[in-house]
């Protein structure tokens, strides 16, 4: 099995590729789209499309909202009608259960769930893509055969054969861990908001807020960020407080990766060299001396470092979020 999936190893990754790359364009082509005609005052000109098909799975469960009538959202239906007593071979209260908006049994879905379904499905993708690809080139490729020479990690072959960068197994993993994080974030970020609104009674807000972008940066993370940021202020502070300095922290944390992940050894490099020739030359700080000459993390080692913090810093930032915007509206 695995010798055929090597031989065409190609034509998976081009087809995983070019799904990837038609769930991202057209998913972010609707919500820019969409943000352009907010943005111009004509809202009623984004483009909205209702997911039917699953609309239609949901109605054939018994859900009456999207008016279908097919199957146990027809009364008058074979999948009513054929059991003696009108049904009750079904779940007790299955009906009530299924139409009832306050809680999370088949939620109501719309244009705004069909987009962010399609960005999820996007990561998830994009995600599998990188980390089949690194798995199916890991020992060699057409442009590196003798990769598995080089080891799990390596940064670049240098500039005799050049493009060699980013393609060790490593480096899957690597970027893989960024798509799952992104699509976590996208999965937890869609199913808090949809709760909220449930949870509120105010679903309205995700419906018409959900189907453009500054939607989800101003009435998601925007609006429900602000009792959290109250949480100490110079007029005092409230039970939230420890939440809020847990938000700020992550936010540090997370945006200390990026020092590691963008400024690569070179410049670290020089900067240890210019430190440490100031040290050489100061005479108290002089006493202190080291045996060999400090050098910079290297490429692989800063990108551990960058994704550490950067997987650290999101999980404090978005854990502070949650359970401060939550508590906030229900106490």
């Amino acid at each position: 099995v695995l010798d055929r999936v090597l031989r065409h190893k190609e034509a998976i990754i081009s087809h995983l590729s070019w799904v990837s790359l038609f769930l991202g364009f057209h998913t972010l082509g609707l919500y820019v789209h969409n943000d352009v005609m907010q943005a111009f005052g004509t809202p009623e000109k984004q483009i909205l499309i209702e997911p039917v098909f699953a609309q239609f799975i949901q109605a054939s469960h018994g859900k009456a909202l999207y008016g279908m009538n097919v199957l146990l959202s027809n009364p008058d239906s074979i999948a009513t009608t054929a059991w003696p007593n009108y049904g009750n071979v079904w779940l007790p209260g299955w009906l009530d259960a299924i139409n009832n908006t306050t809680n999370s049994l088949f939620l109501t879905i719309g244009p705004g769930d069909f987009l962010v379904h399609h960005a999820i499905a996007l990561g998830l993708h994009t995600t599998t893509l990188i980390l089949v690809k690194g798995a199916l080139d890991a020992r060699g490729s057409k442009l590196m055969p003798d990769k598995k020479d080089f080891g799990y990690a390596f940064p670049c072959d240098g500039p005799g054969r050049g493009g060699t960068c980013d393609i060790s197994a490593w480096d899957s993993f690597y970027l893989a861990m960024f798509w799952m994080l992104n699509t976590i974030g996208w999965v937890t970020f869609y199913w808090h908001w949809k709760h909220l609104g449930i949870w509120q009674g105010n679903v309205a807000q995700f419906n018409e807020s959900s189907t453009y972008l500054m939607g989800w940066l101003r009435d998601y993370l925007w609006l429900y960020s602000s009792q959290l940021i109250n949480g100490y202020n110079p007029y005092g502070m409230n039970n939230l407080a420890v939440w809020s300095w847990m938000f700020l922290f992550g936010h540090l944390v997370w945006a200390t990766g990026f020092m590691f992940l963008i400024s690569w050894r070179g410049y670290w490099q020089e900067l240890i060299e210019t430190l440490v020739w100031a040290h050489e030359r100061t005479p108290l700080a002089n006493l202190i001396r080291w045996k060999d000459k400090p050098v910079a993390l290297s490429i692989v080692q800063a990108r551990v470092v960058g994704l550490a913090h950067f997987t650290v810093g999101y999980i404090l930032t978005y854990a502070a979020f949650l359970i401060a915007s939550t508590a906030g509206k229900f106490g």
